[in-house]
């Protein structure tokens, strides 16, 4: 007979899961044990943080939910961070933790809270599992995960429950799915006739596109109908970014919203293809009046009410746009060059063309990662640069927090991605104010001898706050710090480290960082303020 973990491990295994992050502790020495012997391997991080980092990047790579573990009190204290990153990201991530039985509870305290009431605002459910429904517990987190948008769920599991056999059946993952097209009738109807209509029609695509495996979809119908498209960040590359319909993620940058927003309102029709405007800043709220004709498709009802939508669809997006255009042949739009104008001018604004700075960085390693390359990026004044200068030429070669925008993400989501894919090459973009958050990690590195390449932007300081006290004429506070000796710790931490200054040493310092059997980290100098008008 299998024992409740085992079981936990037999239906993560069947939904597709092969490894779990985090960090051990007493209380699941048990479910590690049952998710080794399931087929899971488990990866040992530094914090639980970054583990819950690891399991999104390995997420991204096959598309199997992350399993983050934690061990009871501090051990979910400290993942709380990545669970709502998950939240607001939408990753499927499941959040194994232990915990005291309910009877101990009643007289013992020593690091017990209770764990679902830390984690409900942030979780879509967290559930505690009991004798005897072990596998009950499992498929019903899983499919809470996946329902509607996806998103992280709690998995409470008590210890002596954790080694207790359970009663022999078949150990079975149910199987969901999505509505698969929008309703037949009158709004319909009428969302063809308006497309049918339009003379400039205008595609936002983002997050729920990616999650309901719609990219190709998307993809094919801005081509066939020559529609430009707009993408948030986490949705670059759904259209390869350097074909010319492409205008480039939106995201946080008030230049590049400076160019976008009055094509947006400039367009006849609006097709939303599962665009979330978490990833969003404020101007992005109410871009377009009542009066304008915006179609919605959506895996879930609009509650945000950050823009609201004439015709909305809940349904997979591709099957939706295939719905929206079936029968309806491509046609002359655009007859101004409106697009192709903006196109060019965000190619202006966001030039690389710098003797050194953040873009001279961007621009070199971009020309040497191949064009099948990952990278990963972590938040500040550099990710907001590097989203608008960044060509992505597939779906998910750019990973980062968007909904969140918390710092110390960029390494461990490559480390994740990397134990997935191992022949894909990938660097991680950080400012010296996150990697010394997660310096630890980088024994984490060297202990899986994984060929990441790391570029720190060094500034000496916390460069987009910095920027914003200046805006609104604050003196700047908290936010300059000393210059940490990046490549020194990389070496004493097996890695390999130098100190960059110019184009030409970052590019032969580029030469064969894949092929060694652990991390490179770069330290690029960069001058004060360099962010200035950049973005």
């Amino acid at each position: 007979m299998d024992n409740s973990s085992e079981i936990i491990g037999k239906i993560l295994y069947k939904a597709g899961c092969r490894s779990a992050f985090g960090i051990p502790g007493g209380e699941v020495l048990f479910l590690m044990e049952g998710l080794k012997k399931s087929g899971i391997e488990f990866v040992l991080a530094k914090h639980e943080n970054c583990a819950g980092f690891m399991a999104e990047g390995g997420y991204h790579a096959d598309r199997a939910p992350g399993i983050l573990l934690a061990t009871l009190g501090p051990g979910v204290a400290n993942a709380v961070n990545v669970i709502a990153n998950a939240f607001q990201d939408k990753i499927p991530l499941i959040f194994l933790t232990g915990c005291v039985d309910e009877d101990e509870a009643m007289r013992y305290t020593h690091q017990v809270f209770d764990h679902s009431e830390l984690l409900k605002s942030i979780t879509k459910c967290s559930i505690r599992i009991v004798d005897g429904e072990v596998d009950t517990a499992i498929n019903k987190a899983i499919a809470i995960m996946y329902d509607g948008q996806p998103g992280p769920v709690h998995i409470d599991v008590p210890i002596g429950v954790s080694s207790t056999c359970q009663p022999k059946r078949e150990i079975t993952l149910n199987k969901f799915s999505s509505s698969s097209s929008p309703a037949k009738g009158e709004d319909l109807e009428t969302a063809r006739r308006w497309f049918l209509e339009s003379e400039k029609p205008l595609v936002i695509a983002g997050i729920d596109s990616l999650n309901d495996c719609s990219e190709k979809e998307v993809a094919e119908f801005v081509k066939k109908y020559q529609i430009p498209i707009i993408t948030t960040y986490k949705a670059k590359g759904i259209l390869p970014e350097d074909d010319s319909l492409a205008l480039g993620g939106a995201g946080l940058s008030p230049l590049a919203d400076k160019q976008l927003l009055p094509l947006v309102k400039n367009s006849d029709l609006k097709i939303l293809a599962g665009y979330d405007p978490i990833e969003m800043r404020s101007g992005w709220s109410n871009p377009w009046n009542k009066s304008e004709r915006v179609i919605e498709f959506s895996s879930v009802t609009n509650t945000h009410f950050v823009h609201q939508s004439n015709l909305s669809f809940i349904c997979n997006v591709g099957e939706g746009l295939k719905s929206l255009s079936n029968g309806i042949a491509p046609k002359k739009i655009w007859k101004t060059e409106k697009p192709k104008q903006i196109r060019k001018k965000l190619k202006s604004i966001f030039s690389s063309n710098e003797l050194w700075g953040p873009a001279a960085i961007i621009d070199v390693v971009r020309s040497y990662l191949p064009r099948d390359g990952v990278a990963t990026v972590d938040s500040g004044a550099h990710r907001i640069l590097l989203n608008q200068i960044w060509e992505c030429y597939e779906a998910r070669s750019l990973l980062q927090s968007t909904g969140l925008c918390t710092m110390g993400c960029a390494i461990p989501l490559a480390i994740g991605f990397k134990l997935k894919k191992l022949q894909c090459p990938i660097v991680a973009f950080v400012g010296d104010a996150g990697m010394e958050m997660v310096l630890g990690e980088l024994a984490t590195l060297r202990d899986l001898k994984l060929p990441i390449l790391i570029v720190v932007f060094v500034d000496k300081s916390l460069a987009l706050i910095e920027l914003k006290q200046r805006k609104i004429n604050l003196i700047n506070q908290g936010v300059e710090f000393g210059s940490s000796n990046f490549p020194a710790i990389a070496e004493a931490l097996g890695g390999f480290g130098s100190w960059i200054e110019n184009r030409e040493d970052l590019l032969k310092s580029l030469e064969g960082v894949f092929e060694r059997e652990t991390f490179t980290l770069l330290a690029c100098k960069i001058e004060e303020k360099a962010y200035d008008n950049r973005f």
